[in-house]
């Protein structure tokens, strides 16, 4: 496959996975971890997929100071100045405005698309169609994005309502007008959603010029736009660490789905490219039950690569999935608990079921006012 030529790839690798406690913390989260049993970490799938568009001297990794030493040990492939560690969590506007700022420094205007480092994407020859009709038009002054085909009336995602196409020229009609963002749905609201049929999942994927999406950002948030501008300057000199502990405690947290894609969709400045490809952002418990194979009892594990399996027992539990990472040598037996999810490691034990998975982060915050910052 040949590279998209003068695409850059930034790939945002932040966040928690709270929702994957116990197995998700703070000091690993669920990016640097195999939750597939597949060898390859999330982050290292990401690149794995990437790669063929890009090559691996044109990807940059944006992360927190405290993964860097983990990101660069998981990904060999980059070099040193390929890991921009940030000081502390911004949101994904501070992250990827700044991997843009900082490649525009080093290469002048080129094409940049940000993908997150803890999604999975099974079919990737679907992925890179999508990412190349993205191109197109981000070529032609878009803010492209790819909107993943729904399977169902999900709420756990917002959604994207696509308008005309574009001209042929500029990507059409594979390549529509944004014509609005909409936040998460109820399930009555998702599946008229579904209904109409031209609502796309918002996968948080973004295809763009550096002068367009960072000329948005002046014109937007212009407090936020000068200071990455100013610490993209001065990234590569001796005064670096001087104006991140400066500027960057005072830049804006917001998303870059606030900052640039819903004002500029608003404005007509944003396209959509449909998204056939399977895609999960495996955000909680239930959600990666369904990426793993089930046994013949129904019973699903999630194992990291070469992990023994433990002593599982389940007796009239179909969907159970049972998680005992760190090599706890402890039988685990689910009796008469559909759907059940049952994580344990060596200082934590989880027991809830599918239904209530989305609501494991509401445990970690109560962990978190308890002061029991060594669990979370």
């Amino acid at each position: 496959m040949t590279p998209i030529e003068d695409l850059y790839a930034i790939v945002p690798a932040g966040g928690a996975g709270t929702r994957l406690w116990p197995l998700s913390r703070r000091s690993r989260p669920k990016f640097l971890l195999d939750l597939l049993g597949s060898g390859r970490t999330l982050l290292q799938g990401t690149l794995d997929r990437l790669l063929p568009l890009t090559g691996a001297e044109r990807v940059v990794v944006v992360t927190g100071a405290v993964h860097a030493g983990a990101v660069v040990d998981q990904l060999p492939e980059l070099g040193a100045d390929q890991v921009l560690a940030e000081p502390s969590p911004r949101d994904s506007m501070a992250a990827i405005g700044l991997a843009a700022a900082i490649l525009r420094e080093r290469h002048g205007d080129v094409l940049v698309a940000s993908f997150a480092a803890d999604h999975v994407v099974p079919e990737v020859e679907g992925f890179h169609a999508a990412v190349r009709h993205a191109a197109v038009a981000a070529r032609a002054g878009y803010v492209a994005t790819i909107g993943i085909t729904p399977t169902a009336p999900s709420t756990a995602f917002g959604y994207v309502h696509a308008g005309a196409p574009l001209a042929p020229e500029e990507g059409g009609p594979v390549a529509r007008v944004v014509a609005q963002f909409v936040e998460k749905p109820d399930a009555e609201t998702a599946a008229e959603y579904l209904a109409r049929g031209d609502v796309a999942w918002n996968a948080g994927m973004f295809v763009a010029r550096t002068d367009v999406l960072l000329g948005h950002l002046e014109r937007l948030q212009p407090p936020l736009a000068a200071g990455l501008a100013e610490i993209a300057r001065a990234w590569e000199t001796p005064s670096r660490q001087e104006v991140l502990e400066r500027v960057w405690p005072t830049l804006t947290r917001i998303a870059i789905d606030h900052a640039i894609a819903e004002p500029v969709a608003a404005t007509g400045g944003v396209a959509v490219v449909p998204g056939s490809f399977t895609w999960d952002d495996v955000g909680d418990w239930a959600s990666l039950a369904e990426l793993l194979p089930a046994g013949d009892d129904g019973t699903r594990l999630a194992l990291g690569a070469g992990t023994e399996a433990p002593a599982v027992v389940t007796v009239d539990s179909p969907g159970a999935l049972v998680s005992t990472a760190g090599g706890v040598g402890v039988a685990v037996a689910v009796v008469g608990v559909p759907d059940a999810v049952v994580v344990l490691t060596p200082d934590a034990l989880l027991v809830t079921d599918a239904a209530h998975a989305q609501q494991v982060k509401a445990a970690v915050d109560v962990l978190k006012a308890r002061g029991r910052d060594d669990l979370t």
